[in-house]
């Protein structure tokens, strides 16, 4: 297998001496896989380059490392949109568990689970880029907020379930089980991430 795929490598000129910068991997719902120096879409993963060659970006360990990776990021586009950053970790950490990678059965994805209508509404050409991600979930996020006057359990109910969904039931939580229990957990973070002020925490499932 190791053979095929650097054979498919030498054929782009990205085995062994690479002169392209950038490699992704995609498999297709036939389990076809492809390697290619263009990323086409976002299903397309990146690749880095290791002594051994060249292998699929990992997310972090645990969401620990995670949070300490992406903080940052996550201060930076909190302050620019005026939204707190304890929330927006409190969002990441319910979504994807500081995983840049992480892809939903119903096709969101990345940190802050963007589906593609979000992406493109926020400009995110590439959700699994952790900036790009970030950035798009945080202008939505606090859309939300100006949106709902606000209301932090109606803004990441409409995070999770849509904000037509709150708006058609009179500006309240939709009673699905999934965005209730979405709210709860959400909202828990974010007084943990308040308390601890991003240390010592003990993480929820």
């Amino acid at each position: 297998m190791k053979r095929i795929i650097c054979f498919v490598l030498l054929s782009l000129g990205i085995c062994h001496g690479a002169m392209a910068s950038s490699v992704y991997r995609y498999v297709d719902e036939n389990g076809r896989v492809t390697f290619t120096d263009q990323r086409v879409h976002d299903g397309y993963v990146p690749l880095v380059k290791t002594l051994k060659g060249w292998k699929q970006i990992t997310p972090p360990a645990n969401w620990r490392e995670g949070l300490l990776e992406y903080q940052p990021m996550i201060e930076e586009a909190a302050i620019r949109y005026n939204i707190s950053a304890e929330l927006v970790s409190a969002v990441v950490h319910a979504e994807s568990h500081f995983n840049p990678v992480a892809v939903s059965s119903a096709g969101a994805v990345g940190l802050m689970q963007l589906m593609p209508g979000t992406a493109a509404r926020y400009q995110v050409t590439n959700r699994q880029d952790p900036k790009q991600n970030i950035e798009g979930g945080t202008r939505y996020l606090r859309d939300l907020m100006v949106l709902f006057k606000n209301d932090l359990s109606l803004a990441v109910a409409a995070y999770n379930a849509g904000e037509n969904a709150v708006i058609r039931r009179g500006y309240k939580i939709p009673p699905y089980k999934e965005t209730q229990r979405y709210v709860k957990k959400v909202l828990a973070l974010y007084k943990h991430y308040q308390q601890s002020n991003h240390g010592g925490y003990v993480a929820q499932n």
